[in-house]
């Protein structure tokens, strides 16, 4: 059997931790900055976690993890 492929664009997203969490980065930081508030923006800096009921649909794009 030939080997599974991961899916770059989630390889590039997400980082699997030991722990067996999966680590991902925040929404809403890219553009139209001005409006939103400082405290806002930094708390979108900080990386948050998937949810436990996104895990397997992040997982299936990593096979290899």
């Amino acid at each position: 059997m030939p080997k599974m492929k991961t899916k770059r664009a989630a390889a590039k997203r997400f980082k699997v931790l030991p722990s067996g969490q999966i680590k991902r980065g925040q929404a809403n930081r890219r553009h139209i900055l001005t409006k939103k508030k400082r405290a806002r923006l930094n708390k979108l800096k900080n990386a948050s976690y998937v949810h436990h009921a996104d895990r397997w649909n992040v997982l299936a794009c990593l096979p290899y993890r």
